[in-house]
């Protein structure tokens, strides 16, 4: 039945075949992850979700955007008829269509809109508790980065306010159908400890990404949009927005919007 799933450039359809790599996703979940709602994003083919049916996860989720898939997914996975959920994940309404105090998000993510996922976990980080993901290794580098690394940037300090993140291992394009140009990698995100940033968040969000977006500039000259102008913070101001760590973005947005109140 394989042979008749066309494979779709559009959807950035890279299927996984190799039953070893699999594995060590599905391994990756931790007790209270298959305690709770596991959702696997793009199951394509059934490659992970081979492994994700074999673990005694209480509650197995499916969402897969390609119709042609649908009934091939139904047929092959009976008992999860009810929980293939045919739907955009990035549109789908997570809060209304999970009511679980504990998500994962699982998955071999489509590489064109894989930074629209972490996004989207981002917004609904009351619900994702924690993340197995394979993305483009450029992508998974980019949100791991520390501050100092030029490919540190706007992903990398929202998702690392909210999540302790962990590079796993990297995956090679052959074992992919069709291969991809680039090498994967897998990350793991944990939820932390964080409800609230100790900041106004609105505007910590819009700092970072002002701050990115003329990333070459130091702040003082990046963010003179936001009105920065003697407000304190010269040490920081004075540096450009990727050798800021989470820390110092809340201490610039605390200083910009006291000054901004007075």
């Amino acid at each position: 039945m394989t042979t008749s799933i066309r494979i779709k450039k559009s959807l950035g359809q890279h299927f996984l075949v190799d039953s070893t790599v699999s594995s060590q996703i599905a391994n990756l979940l931790t007790d209270k992850s298959l305690a709770g709602t596991v959702v696997e994003v793009g199951p394509g083919r059934g490659s992970l979700t081979e492994m994700l049916i074999a673990k005694p996860i209480a509650g197995l989720y499916l969402v897969e955007i390609d119709r042609e898939l649908i009934p091939y997914l139904k047929k092959k996975y009976a008992p999860l008829k009810e929980r293939i959920i045919e739907a955009d994940f990035l549109t789908l309404p997570l809060t209304e269509q999970f009511q679980d105090a504990h998500l994962t998000i699982i998955g071999n993510f489509p590489y064109n809109i894989s930074s629209q996922i972490f996004f989207k976990i981002l917004h609904n980080r009351h619900l994702v508790h924690e993340v197995v993901g394979m993305v483009q290794k450029e992508v998974a580098q980019r949100i791991v980065a520390q501050p100092g690394n030029k490919v540190y940037g706007i992903l990398s300090v929202f998702l690392q306010a909210f999540y302790a993140i962990e590079y796993q291992f990297t995956v090679p394009p052959h074992l992919f159908l069709p291969p991809p140009k680039v090498d994967s990698a897998v990350i793991t995100m944990h939820r932390n400890n964080v409800q609230k940033l100790p900041c106004n968040e609105s505007l910590f969000f819009k700092i970072v990404k002002s701050g990115f977006q003329q990333r070459r500039k130091k702040l003082q000259n990046a963010l003179r949009a936001l009105g920065i102008s003697n407000i304190g913070c010269a040490d920081l101001l004075n540096k450009r927005a990727e050798e800021l760590s989470v820390a110092d973005f809340v201490t610039l947005t605390n200083a910009l919007e006291n000054k901004t109140l007075t």
